[in-house]
């Protein structure tokens, strides 16, 4: 495939904080995709909350289906727009390597936990496992991604103007251009989350019986969709309505999302990956009236999924476990097993705030109530 002169490229890379020989088979990027998907943090995403906690049922999303499905949208936009695909692969992969678990309950209360040492980022953790906590090589620490990747975990959301404290510290000896935007690569990926995001989250919705159908009739975007979806097929079943509007609302959405993408790299016209990110905004963005329809299905979503009684019952014992778990480890680090409490140091300090948060984010919502369980039921083993 013809890479377009504003893709990032192999020959224009800035390689690795510690240098290695380039691979005779893989191009730097699909090499980091190859080491995220190997890693111990990619794998643990399976038993990780999206909305609804691993055991509530089988067929809901993980952060892993999630992560699966964000890049197949990301790898259909990039080759449709001249990017490198293996990139922004690798990005729509690892972009959710630093969350906690029990979903976004489980990164308040840690947040608030550590409020007073820095706060808790998931954006940060990411790049936080990616170069320091995953264990794998003997020459460093963390995966050792490409600069590109790095830059594309810190900042796909946009420039970050006040970086949270572990962004900032590695920013320090390996600069990633916080300032600017990110590569047209790292935007698509951003971008793929939000359609994954809504498309999915409508899908378990309806399967869990949060809502109807003709709930979200008014929707834009969905409503057009299962009106569509209705006509071709007048008694067709609940769930292949389901499936035939929800992929009618991905390909609505990313058909917007490479018209206005087109649109403005025709505009700025840019020769290379570098006048991508100096642009003044994004070039992968939705068109106004669909960027407007999405914010009106994300209301939809919060008020009738994420706030949903059945939903609000889980997510406050996910977040009581997890300011649990924060304060009893903090407080207490000789708990901690293994060489986590040799690396904590002592209670209550910078230090085994950091290392008890890298702990819990790195959990699973099973192993988070296993731990949860064995810290402060004393019939519990271990």
């Amino acid at each position: 495939m013809t890479l377009a002169r504003y893709a990032v490229r192999a020959e224009t890379a800035r390689g690795r904080l510690y240098p290695e020989p380039e691979s005779a088979t893989r191009s730097p990027w699909q090499r980091d995709r190859d080491r995220v998907v190997h890693s111990s943090a990619f794998r643990k995403l399976q038993y990780k909350t999206q909305v609804f906690v691993n055991h509530e049922g089988d067929f809901f999303r993980t952060r892993l289906t999630h992560s699966i499905e964000v890049a197949q949208i990301a790898r259909t936009v990039a080759r449709a727009l001249g990017l490198d695909e293996d990139l922004t692969e690798a990005l729509a992969l690892a972009h959710d390597l630093g969350h906690p678990p029990f979903g976004h309950a489980g990164e308040e209360a840690l947040n608030l936990g550590m409020k007073p040492f820095g706060g808790f980022n998931h954006n940060a953790q990411s790049l936080r496992v990616v170069t320091v906590l995953e264990s794998r090589y003997a020459d460093f620490d963390g995966l050792n991604l490409t600069w590109e990747t790095l830059e594309g975990l810190a900042k796909h959301n946009g420039p970050v103007v006040r970086p949270p404290p572990y962004m900032a510290e590695y920013n320090d000896r390996h600069h990633l251009e916080l300032h600017t935007h990110a590569s047209a690569e790292a935007q698509v990926a951003a971008m793929s989350d939000d359609i994954a995001y809504h498309a999915h989250d409508l899908d378990d919705g309806l399967r869990a019986g949060l809502f109807t159908p003709d709930d979200l009739a008014h929707l834009p975007v969905v409503s057009d969709a299962l009106r569509a979806a209705r006509m071709a097929s007048l008694d067709m079943p609940p769930p292949r309505l389901r499936h035939e509007m929800i992929r009618r609302v991905i390909d609505t959405l990313v058909s917007d999302l490479l018209a206005e993408s087109l649109a403005r790299l025709a505009k700025l016209d840019p020769d290379d990956a570098v006048a991508v990110r100096r642009a003044k905004k994004p070039v992968i963005a939705f068109s106004e009236p669909v960027a407007e329809a999405n914010r009106v299905i994300k209301e939809f979503l919060f008020a009738r999924m994420y706030r949903h009684w059945r939903v609000n019952r889980m997510t406050n014992k996910a977040r009581r476990l997890t300011t649990d778990l924060f304060t009893l480890l903090h407080g207490d680090p000789s708990m901690l097993p293994g060489d986590w409490r040799a690396k904590a140091g002592e209670a209550g300090t910078q230090r085994a705030a950091r290392i008890v948060g890298d702990y819990i984010a790195g959990m699973t919502d099973r192993f988070a109530m296993d731990e949860h369980r064995r810290l402060t039921d004393i019939t519990a083993s271990g």
